[in-house]
């Protein structure tokens, strides 16, 4: 797997693993310490039925912790009834106001719990990128932050290329548009293809990135396109996501499906006005904190200033930091500011 690195950033409250492939960010995996491991895609659960939706086939299934119901789809001739025990697998995180997906594994028995995690982080990573020692410390703390940047940045501009891509998520679709200026002296037909298959090869990349799944919508430059060729280009592109290929339109749009597996990364970090969230915050001052200790291990003590409320939050990681870590209230500093000073 040359030009492929992997990261593990352990901070309190949070674990991440990213992975890199050739100096471009394609996955950023988050756990929360205060997520139920019966939500974390892979767990094993035994669940009650609590609801049945006919309109959906499906039933909602208590998983024995906090949050929304589990959601399982049912086959065909396939039922369930109120207070049935079962156990099921987790095979697509919640999002959101919806809960986890499942799938049924057969008969259960006793109270709901969990009966197997799924895979941790640092699994995750060695399924993705079998045989690579993941790096960690300073290194990862810095990759862990570029790869948030990365991941809620709605696009991207290749300036050498003449290519503007803009991918983003609606409720309906993800939606991504490839647009590309034609520059004097290169071959249009050439240029317009190397523009469509940069673009889908980013726009799998940064997909995969922000942890999204379902219906996809392409606009790729051109009319008058090769269908085998862009099929080709997409396939490439989506190798390994699972992903369900749609005819192309004669006006050059691509839909395709890709699952929902993970819980999408905006969700975790921010709230509902896309302001970074307070448990976010409170990660941020103890992350920030290590990377300064990390960085520098000669000062004795580091102090984190904050807004009360982002203090507060943020008082109990930073304490697992250990002594040279510490975190002071200021009123003066607004929520979600803070400086990290020596001493």
């Amino acid at each position: 797997m040359s030009g492929v690195e992997v990261f593990l950033d352990d901070t309190p409250g949070e674990i991440r693993g990213i992975v890199a492939r050739d100096g471009r960010f394609e996955r950023l995996i988050i756990h929360r310490e205060d997520d139920p491991p019966q939500h974390r895609l892979g767990a094993r659960v035994v669940g009650r039925v609590i609801e049945a939706d006919a309109a959906f086939r499906a039933v909602f299934v208590d998983l024995g912790c906090d949050g929304p119901s589990g959601f399982l789809p049912l086959g065909k001739g396939e039922s369930l009834r109120a207070g049935e025990i079962i156990e099921v697998e987790v095979t697509a995180e919640r999002r959101e106001a919806k809960g986890p997906a499942l799938k049924r594994l057969g008969a259960g028995e006793g109270r709901p719990r969990l009966l197997a995690a799924g895979p941790d982080v640092a699994e995750r990573l060695r399924l993705l990128a079998p045989g690579l020692s993941p790096i960690t410390g300073v290194e990862a703390i810095q990759a862990s932050r570029e790869a948030e940047e990365d991941a809620l940045n709605p696009g991207e501009v290749f300036a050498d290329r003449a290519l503007d891509l803009a991918v983003q998520r609606t409720r309906a679709l993800i939606a991504v548009d490839i647009d590309y200026t034609h520059l004097p002296g290169r071959d249009a037909r050439k240029g317009r293809a190397q523009a469509n298959r940069l673009g889908l090869m980013h726009a799998a990349r940064m997909i995969r990135l922000r942890g999204w799944g379902g219906l996809v919508a392409v606009d790729l430059v051109g009319t008058a396109l090769d269908p085998a060729q862009i099929t080709e280009m997409a396939r490439a592109a989506f190798a390994g996501d699972d992903a369900t290929l749609g005819p192309l339109s004669r006006f050059g749009l691509l839909q395709l499906a890709l699952p929902w597996r993970s819980r999408p990364v905006e969700e975790i970090l921010l709230d509902a006005g896309r302001r970074r969230a307070p448990a976010t915050r409170a990660i941020d001052v103890a992350r920030s904190l290590r990377h300064r200790m990390l960085s520098d291990t000669t000062a004795p003590r580091f102090t984190a200033r904050c807004a009360p409320e982002d203090a507060a939050a943020s008082a109990s990681l930073v304490a697992r930091l250990g002594p040279r870590a510490g975190v002071k209230a200021d009123p003066a500093v607004a929520p979600g500011r803070f400086t990290v000073e020596e001493g």
